[in-house]
């Protein structure tokens, strides 16, 4: 019995429609992102292990998909070299892993770009504007709107501590919606703050279990996190103090002085955290340039945004939409000192990433994408026999020399079943030309969607091609 085809979980195939969708999708974001002055780069689907472990917290480390060396990748490895007693299987997995795999799957496009600025420092112009769009790998649980394969559109500038680089993420992120038609709000934080709450409650090394905790809020609920923080080593206290700030609510200014207050020592414990302080002082000037920059989009301040990846120093963003019930379609943020880990220290950067497959899930389901999109071919030529096909053949090639995209049916037979190729591939307009369109020396046009025809002469491209436009 021959074996039932698959994939694995976590992938998906995609067909000429959704690949016509998410063409859409990619062609929108590109021509945004290269209006700002970014330039595309790529890099390899796998990268070295050494450059990927670390980078995304332990977490994000057993997300990693590796891959084994090549040839008999368990061939002379010493087993006793590795054996601890005590474990579940009796080795040290870890170590283990490290020796038979020595590359994996990007995880993301920050860390890889990181690692291309500093390989190609001197090739390059700073502040580097660059963008990519690439897919990564993650070995994740799937679900709805979480693929262990998926695109991410990547923009990013590094050499610059200026806010307005900020400002202008959240300005694409207001046009590439725009452009897509689909209602967003942008949610900003800063790790600074993020910082300073630990050092307000009294816990300033617990910093990444607190926001590791935090950035599960919409997950698993405000009881839950407050557990997972006190599991951490946290005292119910310290808990007492980040509370309020998970809940505050109001104007982005309104919050931003509830926070100074307590940032400045006017909590329960009394401490000052001047990095708080500097965080805040970075999201009021952020938001002063969103003001003046009329910024259509919802942007708001969201204390409680935390975004797992260790890297992040300064503004951290979350894009959701807000009529389509999905995790966040964009995420971002301000990352100090990424390249220092690659030799190539002090170099500030920021970016965002659009996640394309999330945003196909979201414009396939609230029906925004145009009907055009769907239809690759323009114009279908009905097939009437060998004498009409050599008089269509010239009027076909001038056409697709004009940009339009054309098909010949490729069998002479029923008309009927022409009829329903254009109509199941929704190719909107239909020529047939029989004997006596070639005695006449016409091209007929049907707009299918219509029902209106009209007859052009043979080498009347530029009609037929404000027939159909």
């Amino acid at each position: 019995m021959a074996q039932k085809p698959s994939i694995p979980k976590g992938t998906r195939d995609f067909g000429p429609a959704e690949m016509a969708g998410r063409n859409y999708i990619f062609d929108t974001i590109r021509s945004v992102f290269r209006t700002y002055g970014y330039a595309p780069i790529e890099t390899p689907s796998m990268e070295n292990l050494s450059t990927l472990l670390g980078k995304y917290g332990e977490e994000g480390d057993k997300l990693l998909f590796r891959i084994l060396n090549s040839g008999d990748a368990f061939s002379g490895v010493d087993y006793d070299a590795f054996r601890v007693e005590g474990t579940e299987n009796g080795y040290n997995s870890k170590a283990l892993s490290l020796k038979v795999c020595e590359k994996g799957l990007r995880y993301d496009l920050t860390v890889p770009f990181a690692r291309f600025v500093v390989q190609h420092q001197n090739e390059i112009t700073f502040p580097f504007k660059r963008f990519q769009i690439q897919p990564v790998w993650r070995a994740d649980r799937p679900q709805k709107g979480r693929y262990r394969e998926f695109y991410q559109c990547d923009v990013d500038v590094i050499g610059s501590t200026s806010q307005l680089n900020e400002l202008e993420l959240v300005q694409i992120v207001d046009r590439v919606f725009a452009l897509l038609d689909v209602n967003v709000c942008v949610k900003i934080n800063n790790r600074k703050v993020l910082t300073g709450m630990a050092e307000i409650c009294g816990f300033p090394d617990k910093v990444v279990d607190i926001t590791v905790a935090i950035d599960k809020i919409d997950k698993i609920g405000i009881d839950a996190v407050e557990a997972e923080m006190v599991s951490k080593g946290l005292t119910a206290e310290a808990v007492e103090v980040i509370r309020p700030v998970l809940t505050l609510s109001g104007t982005s200014a309104e919050k931003i002085a509830v926070m100074r207050s307590l940032m400045s020592g006017q909590s329960a414990s009394g401490i000052v955290s001047e990095t708080g302080l500097k965080g805040l002082d970075e999201l009021e000037e952020l938001f002063g340039y969103i003001d003046a920059a009329g910024v259509g989009c919802d942007v708001e301040i969201d204390l409680s945004l935390a975004r797992g990846l260790n890297y992040y120093t300064g503004a951290i963003f979350e894009v959701k939409a807000k009529d389509y019930a999905i995790g966040s379609i964009c995420g971002g943020g301000r990352y100090d000192n990424l390249t220092g880990i690659f030799g190539l220290p002090n170099m500030s950067g920021v970016g965002i990433s659009f996640g394309a497959d999330r945003i196909y899930d979201v414009l396939k389901g609230l029906d925004k994408f145009p009907s055009e999109v769907t239809s690759t071919t323009k114009v279908l030529f009905a097939n009437m026999g060998a004498e009409e096909l050599r008089y269509l053949l010239p009027v076909v090639k001038s056409l697709r020399q004009s940009g339009v995209s054309c098909e010949i049916y490729p069998e002479n037979t029923k008309l009927k079943k022409q009829f329903d190729y254009a109509d199941k591939k929704h190719i909107p307009f239909l020529s047939i030309v029989g004997g006596n369109e070639v005695e006449a020396g016409v091209i007929n046009l049907k707009n299918l969607n219509t029902g209106e025809q009209k007859a052009f002469a043979k080498d009347d491209t530029d009609g037929m091609i404000a027939f159909i436009s």
